[in-house]
């Protein structure tokens, strides 16, 4: 036995299916209405053509100048012949073609009004059109009618004639559908090709020219295959800084401790040291590590993550004053920065930490948000030569030696800045010490 299974989570399968149901709904509705504008059309055309005929039969009556009933006699020899009913009453004489409808007709003949009625006498329905004239000061009431089943009968064939050809042109257009389905679907066969291709190896980037609405979807693709390049890049360059920087010091501690010399205290404390240099080393390379980048995800939260690290900082160094000013529009405090969130605690926190070291008593802090994203953290310490400024991002460059530390943050944030196409400057401050200022564009969608 053969199965065949939907998957209703399939594309293919959702866009048939609302194809489908359009086409099959306008269809429907199509056909209805056709049944009943046919049904009113024929109405219309056979009042129509009663009332022409009422009107002739008036004016027949109105020239022949016999006695009234030699026109009535007439009139009746004359209209068993083209219709299926007729009724003409002069003053108190009536005249019919069939006098057993004489009492379904009678309702009629005492109506002052002219227009077209629809009946249903036994099986048959009949469109009767009432003519009231006068003749010879006598008012009369001329019934002209036909039978209608007929007519309806043969229009009801044709509309479930109509009926079957929608029904085929319905099928049709189902096929056309599944056809251009299919074909509307093929570029994404085609990224699911270069997809597998990249995966092995046979190309580094996405190129799509099929359909633009997959343009976007193939940029942002293409950033995150740079995102990942770039990571693994930076993955083997500090395993590589790692292995130069750290073969050698480690190369002297194995020497000193497979040695037969006693460590007295001043070989301790040069043994000591390189082991912190190759801790700070190791820290330096994991932070670069860390740096996710500007299409990460996970983006920072302006107000969240800042007071986050200004209460952090405030802990650590709580005989200086943080203050923090948030400068955004009214109501976007919340906002959401284009900064990844890892990356933007890297940036604040390495500048809140060198002016919480070198501050007399108090930090200023201050984001402002808008076409882009200005940071600026400045102290009322002692300050750098400005001489000394634009060295300041140097790799272990160190102009004060009165606290601890090894002269890799502001390096490491001037690689991370790059990593954001921003700018770092360095410059002196009104209160006395260092102002950094970090100015990153805005994300690019």
């Amino acid at each position: 036995m053969f199965s065949f299974r939907v998957d209703r989570r399939s594309l293919r399968f959702r866009l048939l299916a609302w194809l489908s149901s359009i086409a099959i709904v306008v269809v429907v509705a199509t056909w209805v209405l056709h049944g009943i504008l046919l049904n009113r059309l024929a109405q219309d055309f056979l009042g129509e053509r009663l009332h022409r005929e009422a009107l002739h039969a008036v004016e027949q009556l109105r020239d022949d100048r016999s006695s009234t009933s030699l026109m009535l006699d007439s009139a009746s020899r004359g209209y068993q012949v083209f219709h299926h009913l007729y009724v003409l009453k002069v003053g108190e004489n009536i005249r019919t073609s069939n006098p057993e409808w004489s009492q379904d007709l009678e309702p009629l003949l005492s109506d002052e009004d002219s227009g077209l009625t629809e009946l249903t006498i036994g099986q048959q329905r009949l469109l009767v059109y009432r003519q009231p004239f006068s003749l010879e000061g006598e008012p009369g009431v001329l019934l002209v009618g036909e039978d209608f089943s007929q007519v309806e009968a043969g229009l009801t064939t044709l509309h479930w004639w109509v009926g079957a050809i929608a029904g085929a042109l319905l099928l049709m257009l189902a096929t056309l559908n599944l056809l251009a389905v299919n074909r509307g679907l093929m570029p994404l066969a085609h990224l699911q090709r270069q997809l597998q291709a990249l995966q092995a190896g046979r190309r580094q980037r996405l190129s799509l020219q099929d359909a633009s609405e997959l343009d976007g979807l193939v940029t942002q693709l293409n950033r995150f295959i740079d995102e990942i390049e770039n990571r693994l890049t930076r993955s083997r360059e500090s395993l590589a800084n790692l292995s130069h920087a750290l073969k050698t010091p480690l190369a002297a501690v194995t020497q000193v401790l497979r040695g037969s010399r006693p460590i007295d205290d001043e070989r301790r404390e040069r043994l000591l040291q390189r082991m912190e240099d190759m801790q700070a080393l190791l820290e330096a390379e994991l932070r670069r590590s860390r740096i996710a980048g500007p299409h990460a995800g996970r983006m920072a939260s302006l107000q969240r993550d800042s007071q986050r690290l200004i209460e952090m900082f405030r802990g650590l160094y709580p005989s200086k004053r943080y203050e923090l000013a948030l400068l955004t529009k009214e109501g976007e405090a919340e906002r959401v920065l284009p900064v990844e969130s890892q990356d933007f605690s890297e940036m604040l926190g390495v500048l809140l930490d060198n002016a919480g070291k070198w501050s007399a008593s108090q930090v200023w802090c201050s984001i402002e948000v808008g076409d882009k994203v200005v940071i600026t953290v400045e102290d009322d310490g002692s300050g750098v030569p400005p001489d000394a400024l634009p060295n300041l991002a140097r790799r272990g460059v160190r102009f004060d030696e009165r606290q601890p530390g090894y002269g890799l943050g502001l390096s490491i944030l001037d690689q991370l800045i790059a990593r954001y196409s921003g700018k770092l400057d360095f410059m002196s401050s009104p209160h006395g010490g260092l102002r950094v200022v970090i100015v990153l564009p805005a994300l690019n969608d």
